[in-house]
C-alpha cells in the first residue's frame, strides 16, 4: 500500500474537519482556512474536498457563514474509507488485492504471495478499526503530553 499526496491531503482534511466538529458540533469552516492550516494548495484541496462530498464524508453550506463540514461523525469515518476512495486498494501486490485483483503467471508457485496477503490483512486490521475519532482522541494525547513536558 502507498498513499498518495492526495490520499495524504484526504486524509489531513477529514482530520481537521473531525477536530471543529469534536470542538464545535456547528463544525463548519472554510476551504481556504483548512488550506491554511493544513499546507494543502488550495486549487487541489477544492478537488479532493468535491470527491469526498461525492462519497458523502463532507457537506457544503452556502452563505457568507458557510463553508464545509463532516456529514457523519468522526466515529463513523474510518482511516481505511479514505484510504480506498482515493488511492484504491490496500494490498501491497495486485495478486491479493480483493478490489482490485490481478492474476500473475507465478501465483500458484510464488512463496511471496501468503506474505503479501498477511501484509495486506494486517494493514486493513489497522486503517478499518482506526476511526478519526481515535485519532483525535491520539492528538489530544498528545498535546497533553507535550505540555506535561514542559511543565504546564
Amino acid at each position: 500500500m502507498k498513499v498518495s499526496f492526495k490520499g495524504d491531503y484526504a486524509l489531513k482534511i477529514i482530520l481537521d474537519l473531525s477536530l471543529i466538529y469534536l470542538n464545535d458540533k456547528n463544525g463548519i469552516t472554510q476551504i481556504r482556512e483548512i488550506s491554511r492550516r493544513q499546507d494543502i494548495p488550495e486549487k487541489f484541496l477544492e478537488q479532493i474536498v468535491s470527491i469526498l462530498k461525492q462519497a458523502n464524508y463532507l457537506r457544503t453550506i452556502r452563505g457568507p457563514k458557510g463553508g464545509i463540514a463532516l456529514s457523519k461523525a468522526p466515529t463513523q469515518i474510518t482511516v481505511g474509507e479514505i484510504i480506498r476512495l482515493i488511492d484504491g486498494t490496500t494490498a501491497p501486490i495486485a495478486c491479493v488485492s480483493c478490489t482490485q485483483y490481478s492474476k500473475c503467471d507465478y501465483e500458484e508457485r510464488c512463496v511471496f504471495k501468503s506474505i503479501f496477503a498477511d501484509i495486506r490483512s494486517k494493514i486493513n486490521e489497522i486503517v478499518d478499526n482506526t476511526t478519526f475519532q481515535d485519532l483525535y482522541d491520539r492528538q489530544h494525547q498528545l498535546e497533553v503530553s507535550t505540555y506535561q513536558g514542559f511543565g504546564i
